[in-house]
């Protein structure tokens, strides 16, 4: 996968550049529909150029590995482990909890259903149009990102307003419905474990809406034929509260440690967890929300993941970080800011590795 070169995408001039992206986008086949075509190239917009700055070299998962939390531990332990996981790295592994296998088989293997159909019965789903709860696109902000990245993506609004089903491919409804019960049992039972490492009452989250705003994005990402060029998903944090991510066995995600990439390696029947921007604010930098992404799939197997963003469901409110962990020897790193403000922000620019955690700091404010 390693580039011979510096990258030369060539760019073309944006009105060539908006036509070639509308060309693409109305032909509402997706990334998978142009491999299904046998490509050999990818089209220009999906070329990453070179950032000013080298990347980070990829570093190896055994030498700064994903922690791996074993739910079957005393409470105890597993409060400690969840703690010290998200307070270093934001990202953790968990095995032996309470989510049926099967579940989470039948939820992956829906979505890679839908996705394998053919294109006539997909095309019904595409579009950008959310205002129903379910849109079936490449790339939520295919027109404002520098470049494109390699993936399909499903995203579905669970809550507090749920889909019109109709929206929703009738080959993964069902399964998304089940999923999002699961996911809404295990994500109590994490944010009770949270609260308790941060030594606030086990509902705090829960009673500040935090499981109350849930949104998929189930995407899929299939062989890529000049994976070194693209992206499967952008550097970037979750905007949220707490990512809960299933995926099949097939790797490509990767955590920044410092100034390396750490490889996660996929483990059957776990479930992947990650702080998000909003809960690193709530816990007053205690908990880290962590630039992570996903490579183009050099595999003729796809790599199928499915995320539910935990998010405040009273949009209205606002938020900061918890009262009981501000004191003097402590003070408020961030201040407090309208949650629907807070989205705005986050929805009109490209996604890409700038958290929004620094615009609300308190060292920034004017």
């Amino acid at each position: 996968m390693a580039n011979s070169g510096p990258l030369n995408p060539n760019p073309v001039p944006n009105s060539d550049r908006l036509e070639q992206l509308k060309q693409f986008d109305e032909s509402k086949i997706g990334v998978k529909g142009l491999v299904d075509k046998g490509l050999t190239t990818i089209p220009s917009f999906f070329i990453h150029s070179e950032e000013p700055n080298p990347e980070p070299k990829t570093r190896p998962g055994n030498n700064h590995s994903i922690p791996v939390v074993d739910f079957s531990a005393p409470r105890e332990t597993v409060v400690e482990q969840v703690h010290r996981a998200s307070t270093s790295l934001g990202f953790f592994q968990i095995i032996n909890h309470s989510v049926p296998v099967n579940a989470i088989n039948r939820i992956v293997g829906s979505i890679k259903s839908f996705n394998e159909q053919n294109d006539e019965l997909k095309m019904k789903y595409y579009g950008r149009d959310i205002t129903h709860g379910a849109a079936y696109s490449t790339n939520f902000d295919l027109y404002n990102s520098k470049a494109a990245s390699w993936r399909d993506t499903l995203q579905v609004r669970l809550a507090p307003t749920p889909p019109d089903w109709e929206y929703v491919p009738e080959v993964c409804r069902e399964a998304i419905v089940e999923w999002d019960k699961e996911v809404v049992k295990i994500g109590e039972e994490l944010m009770g474990l949270l609260c308790e490492g941060l030594g606030v009452e086990k509902d705090r989250l829960k009673d500040l809406s935090c499981l109350d705003g849930r949104v998929m994005a189930a995407h899929y990402y299939p062989y890529c034929p000049q994976p070194e060029l693209t992206k499967g998903l952008t550097p970037h944090t979750d905007p949220g509260v707490l990512t809960v991510l299933v995926q099949n066995e097939m790797t490509g995600l990767q955590v920044k440690f410092g100034e390396e990439w750490v490889d996660l390696k996929p483990i059957p029947g776990a479930i992947v967890i990650n702080i998000g921007d909003i809960l690193q604010i709530i816990s007053n930098d205690e908990y880290k929300s962590v630039v992570h992404r996903v490579l183009a799939n050099p595999f003729q197997e796809p790599r199928v993941s499915v995320a539910i963003f935990l998010n405040p469901g009273q949009r209205e409110n606002s938020f900061g970080p918890l009262p009981e962990l501000i004191s003097g020897e402590k003070p408020a790193v961030y201040r407090e800011f309208m949650y629907n403000d807070y989205m705005g922000r986050f929805f009109s620019k490209e996604l890409d590795g700038k958290t929004l955690t620094n615009y609300y700091r308190v060292s920034n404010q004017i």
